[in-house]
């Protein structure tokens, strides 16, 4: 058996695309050119099947949605899972002939929202999976359990004896990869270790958040504009330096 050439992605909530997530499918377009991509949304995929994603969904939480959405697509179907923000920097045939593969990013957890692939009914898969069987989205109180998924995932990774040590680790049920494969930037562009084996990007746009209009622009405009390298080695740290030089000249 191989992962089979498909990509998936989840789209729900309806919003138009913004110019960000076009440029990030394009380019699996670009490197992926044989390969079939879905998009599944409230069209296809049943959002009331699970606790989980019907209290999610109707807190218009979509990403936490897509949490749930793409380990039964991937558990179902098999392929190869993104989320939307992901930029492909080269092909992924080579990641085919592993019954599954995950990356790690810059905090030693795994997340499966950078990019992950597997044979359809993966073991892996089924145990994440599991793990929302009865699971609430709200919590008592009536607030958002915003746990990210990749806390969430912790302890089945654990028993599969994955270390959270960021390293690259081999199992009989998986590949997992280190941050420099599919997570070269970390959260919020606070370095950049694009090297030969960085076959992408994960932007953490996280649309679950709130943004100012400086930041969308950024991600918008300036990002696709630059040059991901660019975008991230020289433009994110003068940013940074100088908001930090202005937030002095005001106290």
């Amino acid at each position: 058996m191989s992962i089979p050439k498909v990509l998936h992605y989840c789209w729900f909530g309806g919003a138009p695309k913004p110019k960000n997530i076009q440029n990030c499918i394009r380019s699996w377009k670009k490197y992926c050119p044989d390969y079939e991509i879905i998009e599944w949304n409230e069209q296809n995929f049943d959002v009331s099947q699970s606790l989980y994603t019907r209290q999610a969904y109707d807190a218009r939480r979509w990403a936490f949605v897509a949490d749930y959405a793409r380990l039964k697509i991937l558990y179902e179907q098999g392929g190869i899972y993104m989320d939307t923000d992901v930029e492909l920097l080269r092909p992924l045939d080579d990641l085919l002939a592993y019954p599954a593969f995950f990356g790690f990013q810059h905090n030693n957890e795994v997340a499966t929202g950078l990019g992950f692939g597997a044979e359809a009914h993966s073991p892996v898969v089924k145990a994440l999976l599991d793990d929302y069987d009865g699971l609430p989205f709200l919590l008592p109180d009536g607030s958002c359990d915003l746990t990210p998924c990749p806390k969430r995932n912790l302890p089945v990774f654990d028993r599969f004896g994955i270390r959270a040590d960021g390293t690259r680790q081999s199992t009989p049920e998986m590949e997992v990869f280190p941050v420099e494969y599919f997570c070269p930037v970390a959260y919020a562009g606070s370095t950049c270790d694009i090297t030969p084996n960085t076959y992408s990007i994960h932007h953490y746009h996280a649309s679950w958040k709130e943004k100012s209009r400086a930041m969308r622009f950024d991600e918008e405009v300036m990002e696709p504009l630059l040059g991901a390298k660019f975008y991230y080695r020289y433009y994110r740290p003068f940013r940074r330096a100088l908001g930090a030089r202005r937030k002095k000249w005001r106290t």
